[in-house]
């Protein structure tokens, strides 16, 4: 080989190792994660998160459907090819079914904004006939009217929204503003009306437990 040869050899041998150095890094990059993105519990689950903030004791946390794991439960970002575990469900509720995930801050990226839906702020429970709009993660953005609160629990609203399995957990809507979380859906999916917590209860029962979550504020 010529001197001319192995230098070319050499500068090339050192522009790959930068790159894979570079790609390396790349992939070191922890997930992003907001309200709308896909979670998976357990490894068996599929849900979507609410929403990501901040409690009082400024501990990264999360809210879901409380039927998507129990307390110990191992989340995972959906989007993460590497299925590394990111969080874990710290407490569930059955009665009004919501969840907190406490995250650790070195494996995930947290974001307010996924895809088209930005979180900037919690509001009141939507009433008819206002349109809101959720981010789920198998049927992505969809809207429809809220019917309110039809069985009148002052807990939990209805609407025409599309949502289907996997869906369970997504924000809520009303533009930027939070109002609640994806539950269940009646009848059959993308058809059947759509019922879900409202933030405000949540938050509520959060303050009044005084344990992780309480005090929490979307990023």
């Amino acid at each position: 080989m010529t001197r001319t040869a192995l230098a070319f050899a050499a500068t090339a041998a050192v522009l790959a190792a930068g790159s894979a150095s570079a790609q390396a890094q790349a992939d070191d990059t922890p997930p992003t994660i907001g309200g709308g993105s896909g979670i998976v519990v357990d490894a068996r689950a599929g849900c979507t998160l609410t929403t990501i903030g901040r409690d009082s004791a400024q501990r990264l946390v999360g809210l879901t459907a409380g039927h998507c794991g129990e307390p110990g439960a191992t989340v995972v970002v959906e989007a993460d090819p590497d299925g590394t575990g990111v969080g874990r469900f710290v407490y569930s509720d059955s009665t009004l079914d919501y969840a907190v995930i406490e995250f650790d801050e070195q494996r995930v990226t947290p974001v307010n904004r996924v895809g088209g839906t930005t979180i900037t702020g919690l509001g009141a429970p939507a009433q008819f006939p206002t349109v809101v709009c959720k981010r789920g993660s198998t049927t992505g953005t969809s809207c429809g009217v809220a019917w309110g609160d039809v069985r009148a629990t002052n807990t939990e609203t209805w609407t025409q929204m599309c949502v289907m399995k996997g869906d369970s957990g997504a924000p809520v809507m009303v533009g930027t503003t939070l109002v609640g979380m994806v539950n269940a859906y009646l009848g059959v999916g993308c058809l059947g009306p759509e019922v879900g917590t409202n933030i405000s209860a949540i938050v509520h029962d959060l303050n009044a437990r005084g344990e992780i979550g309480a005090g929490f504020q979307p990023l």
